[in-house]
């Protein structure tokens, strides 16, 4: 697979991040206000992940990075967001293996 493909799904990560991060910091108005912390957390984690999405291509194995750093996003990122618009932790399942997949990026730099 081209690296360079990394970039486009960075870009596509970026404007949804942009865009959920806007929706949360100017339209959602949970019931409770606890899940509006949750939100932010998604939307820090969304797009702080999305620029380092954007070296994947000049990573040694970018599609290991890449993929795991994606894969970071839509479970940790993603449940985040899934629990603060539903205001309901129990679909908080997969945000911890979201968090495991940022973790195994990051070191996946080491080798």
């Amino acid at each position: 697979m081209n690296p360079l493909i990394w970039h486009k799904v960075a870009g596509i990560s970026g404007v949804a991040a942009l865009g959920l991060g806007t929706y949360g910091a100017h339209f959602f108005k949970p019931q409770n206000p606890t899940y509006k912390d949750v939100w932010q957390t998604a939307s820090l984690y969304h797009l702080v992940h999305t620029a380092a999405l954007v070296s994947a291509p000049i990573a040694k194995y970018p599609n290991v990075f890449g993929g795991l750093l994606t894969a970071g996003i839509v479970a940790f990122s993603g449940t985040c967001y899934t629990v603060a618009y539903l205001e309901d932790r129990k679909y908080s399942t997969l945000a911890p293996f979201g968090g495991f997949a940022f973790i195994a990026a990051w070191g996946s730099l080491f080798f």
